[in-house]
């Protein structure tokens, strides 16, 4: 196993990371809180290929590896962007049968979400508020639908959660539970990676502030209290990078080793993340408890994706049955 990116997966990165920068500052997480639309938004992603990085060039996408898409997933977590590329990531596997539908998540023709639950009445599902075509498992099957998306009162209103009802359907696949999983397990992946980023980018905030900001004619940097948070909360970082590096190379490379490393990345995540955006509110002192800061706004995130996909606990379970299952040797 190569444990390093590629020269293609960096420059990937590279250009993501100025797309998301350029086209969705973390002040539009609160634009979108106050009613306004998410950005950079589903077209905008479509055109430039993110969408349909992993749907097979034969349907119009890129063909890509989930390693490739959880790079760029990354840049989009840096920024808190939406929609979210783990409905991406999920749709290209659950629709690899269906190559009219995959064409249309690749150009962005229609806007998926992936229901989690009864097609009666789904979960409070990612993406879901701004979608067209709902996927989801009935009875055992994937179908394919319109709905009506009740959305709540947004934490986070990035991530589009809404609860669906299915009004028509079509039943793309009989007997599709395997499917389903490995599809759930390709969007624990990339929420792994959009968690991995807006971690690395809630740490960097609050280390530039320590860097900056004096107290008692010192900056607070220098104070062991401030360091021993701010290290704490880098070592989670980069635990967590290695993870989900590991979990998007096994979706494509090792594909016995999926299962284990999504549960594992996606367990990690959700303390790392919770504990970098609690680490730069902290820093900031009274301005960070403040809605003008941006910090607050990746402690929503946090506290969101925390219930996504399955929380820790769930995570940790599936990893310890499967280790004692012998998954590891």
């Amino acid at each position: 196993m190569n444990v390093d990116l590629g020269p293609d997966q960096r420059d990937a990165a590279a250009g993501a990371r100025d797309f998301y920068r350029g086209s969705a500052p973390p002040a539009a997480a609160r634009e979108a809180l106050e009613g306004g639309a998410v950005a950079p938004g589903g077209k905008a992603l479509a055109d430039i290929g993110f969408l349909g990085m992993t749907v097979p060039e034969a349907a119009g996408g890129a063909g890509g590896s989930l390693l490739d898409l959880a790079v760029v997933a990354e840049q989009g977590g840096a920024v808190l962007a939406g929609p979210s590329l783990v409905t991406a990531a999920r749709a290209a596997v659950l629709l690899a049968d269906a190559p009219d539908l995959a064409a249309q998540l690749a150009d962005g023709s229609a806007a998926f979400a992936v229901v989690d639950g009864p097609v009666t009445g789904s979960s409070p599902s990612i993406d879901a508020a701004g979608a067209t075509l709902f996927l989801g498992l009935d009875d055992g099957a994937l179908v394919v639908g319109e709905g009506e998306a009740t959305p709540g009162r947004p934490l986070d209103a990035t991530r589009g959660l809404a609860s669906v009802r299915l009004t028509s359907r079509r039943v793309l696949a009989e007997d599709a539970g395997q499917l389903w999983a490995r599809a759930r397990q390709a969007a624990a992946v990339v929420l792994a990676a959009e968690d991995l980023g807006a971690a690395d980018a809630a740490v960097q905030m609050a280390v530039g502030y320590a860097q900056q900001r004096e107290a008692f004619g010192r900056r607070i940097g220098s104070y062991q209290a401030v360091k021993h948070m701010l290290v704490d909360a880098w070592v989670g970082v980069d635990q967590l990078r290695s993870l989900v590096w590991w979990a998007a190379w096994a979706a494509d490379a090792a594909p016995d080793e999926l299962p284990l490393a999504a549960s594992a990345a996606e367990a990690l995540a959700a303390e790392v993340l919770e504990r970098a955006a609690e680490t730069c509110i902290q820093v900031h002192g009274g301005i960070g408890f403040t809605w003008e800061h941006d910090a607050h706004l990746y402690w929503r995130r946090a506290k969101v994706d925390r219930l996504l996909l399955g929380d820790a606990a769930e995570h940790l379970d599936a990893v310890a049955r499967l280790a004692v299952a012998g998954a590891l040797g």
